[in-house]
């Protein structure tokens, strides 16, 4: 065989490895996804029946999806071609070979960031580049289309606005029968007018476009859309709740763009829905939210893996358009993680410390549970996502000379200086917020006393809603929480909650001797999970004067009974409703004397 020949062949066998490895990586992907798809099926079904412990249990166990198929991939090209991990020339081959599989796939932008999940799993760090890996997305998705479209599209012009009304409502097939059909179609009708008042004209191209399919989370049913009127587009959702005898009714109308924000929030859990085209829900997502981040939209319907991709790519892409250095996040600093932040992107990065403070008896290991607990759990409005990331590369010149020496001495072990870069082996990446004691203090200072209240109040609304989802806080200083550009309040500190089930809430007793009245230390026995909420208005709100208007709203968290009437709800398996909307938005509803116990 001439060496023509036998370079030809040994170029068909590399050619051949390198289409099996893709062909093994792209099958690993789309089982993935069609269980993703299976999920939401599923969830909708659970919605039918209000099976909602069934509901949490999915959702938990949709964040392990991902990382469990990527694990199987990752087996079977190692057992299959183990030249895959000894060769990593192969895998500009691979890749090649990979995007040419992509050709009329559905969910190719997905699909490259399983890839890269798989690779980087088998190469080494010094082959992340974008020759080897999807750096940058290798097949485009606009205008990408599934087999059935992704929106429909309504003209009431033609049928009457209550009529099209009722068409979308039925449309999605539900099992489950309207409690009162035409009383929220009149409670719509009426709050649509209240947006489009009189003499509001209806345009040539009057039409009400609505996604494919419904998002569920929690107890609810959203159908999202927007309005289309002339050269305005409008926004909405509707939400879709429950009785008792498993009737449905809508709750409300939502239709301006801020509303959407806080139902997408980065403080909510994933919704499921069910998408063929996963780009093509996103890009009609970013019409209604032009100002929400790619990343967070794709995140926000359970493909947080592919929010990640995103996020780092605009991370890296935003270092390239910026000159500002990486500094201590303003705040008091924490005992157990230690927080920067780049002033001109509205993130915080945080390390786990080398030491702990003496009060925080407690590993690493607990810190990076408490974290993946807050994953898993339904975040109800008042817990941060985060973006969790391993051997995060930054550019060294980028880092302020004081933060660089803290990381040196209080984080040294999760960092490493490789030539310019400096390489962090684990991080948590959190949208920025004002902590709650600087936004109360500043508020102060300008005499905006109903700021101030608006703060405390909601201050103390994130606990008993995070009580309500199970989580009991623990450290509940005002530093550890955060205000959103929304002006909620939002818990951000971890490494002290726990689950509401494990603690023990207690009276203090009686002093049963002035010996113990003035007695320094507590002359009571305190286990490691006895939580006294008396105690609580010590440290909560230092200021009188705000402590003051903090008890004024919230007494009941200072008394044990609060706190066991929601461990016994807990304990009964039922599951409070709290709303990513207001009270004030919900359409009033004449019910049956057997319902009115029973609103959702």
């Amino acid at each position: 065989m001439s060496v023509t020949a036998q370079i030809a062949r040994i170029h068909e066998g590399r050619s051949g490895l390198a289409d099996g490895v893709a062909r093994t990586i792209l099958r690993g992907f789309d089982k993935h996804y069609r269980l993703f798809r299976e999920a939401a099926d599923r969830a909708k079904l659970l919605f039918q029946s209000a099976d909602w412990p069934a509901m949490r249990a999915l959702a938990r166990a949709r964040i392990d999806m991902y990382d469990r198929r990527v694990q199987e991939a990752v087996e079977e090209v190692l057992h299959a071609y183990p030249q895959a991990e000894s060769d990593e020339t192969l895998w500009a081959a691979i890749k090649l070979a990979f995007i040419a599989l992509l050709h009329d796939h559905r969910q190719p932008e997905l699909a490259e960031t399983f890839y890269n999940s798989v690779a980087c799993q088998v190469l080494h760090r010094r082959y992340y580049r974008n020759e080897f890996i999807f750096w940058r997305p290798g097949i485009a998705t606009e205008h990408l289309e599934g087999e059935a479209p992704t929106y429909r599209c309504y003209y009431p012009g033609r049928q009457g606005l209550r009529a099209t009304l009722k068409d979308i409502a039925v449309s999605f097939g539900l099992a489950n029968r309207f409690e009162d059909l035409p009383r929220d179609l009149r409670s719509l009708v009426r709050a649509l007018r209240q947006h489009f008042p009189r003499p509001t004209r209806a345009r040539p191209n009057l039409q009400i476009q609505v996604l494919e399919s419904l998002f569920f989370r929690n107890k609810a049913a959203y159908i999202v859309g927007k309005v289309i009127n002339g050269h305005r587009e409008y926004p909405f959702t509707v939400p879709i709740l429950q009785n008792r005898r498993r009737e449905l009714f809508v709750d409300a109308l939502l239709m301006d763009q801020d509303a959407l924000l806080v139902l997408f929030s980065f403080a909510r859990a994933y919704f499921f829905v069910d998408m063929e085209v996963p780009s093509a829900y996103v890009s009609f997502l970013r019409t209604l939210m032009p100002r929400k981040p790619r990343a967070e939209l794709y995140m926000a319907v359970g493909l947080h893996k592919q929010g990640k991709t995103l996020f780092y790519r605009d991370l890296h892409y935003h270092l390239k358009h910026s000159s500002d250095n990486f500094v201590t996040a303003p705040g008091i600093k924490g005992m157990v993680m230690l927080v920067f932040t780049l002033p001109s992107f509205p993130y915080v990065f945080k390390i786990i410390r080398d030491r702990f403070a003496p009060s925080k008896e407690m590993t690493r290991q607990t810190v990076k549970d408490k974290y993946f607990q807050v994953k898993v759990h339904d975040r109800v409005g008042r817990m941060a996502d985060t973006l969790e990331y391993s051997l995060v590369a930054l550019p060294l010149e980028r880092f302020a000379p004081e933060l660089l020496d803290e990381l040196k001495t209080e984080a040294a072990s999760s960092i490493e200086i490789e030539g310019d870069r400096l390489v962090i082996g684990h991080v948590y990446i959190e949208r920025r917020m004002q902590p709650l004691n600087m936004y109360l203090e500043e508020a102060l200072r300008e005499g905006a006393d109903d700021r101030v209240r608006h703060a405390l109040r909601e201050y103390g609304n994130a606990i008993k809603e995070l009580a309500a989802a199970g989580i009991f806080p623990g450290d509940m200083l005002l530093k550890n929480f955060g205000v959103t550009r929304h002006n909620r309040v939002v818990f951000y500190d971890y490494d002290e909650i726990a689950d509401m089930a494990d603690c023990h809430f207690r009276s203090i007793p009686r002093p049963s001797s002035l010996e113990d009245e003035m007695s320094a230390e507590p002359y009571w026995s305190v286990g490691p999970y006895d939580v006294f909420p008396e105690q609580f208005d010590r440290f909560l709100v230092a200021d009188p004067r705000m402590r003051e208007i903090f008890l004024g709203f919230h007494q009941d968290l200072m008394e044990p009974k609060f706190w066991l009437d929601k461990q016994a709800r807990l304990n009964r398996g039922e599951q409070e409703d709290v709303f990513p909307y207001p009270q004030d938005a919900r359409f009033r509803r004449s019910l049956r004397t057997t319902d009115r116990a029973s609103l959702p």
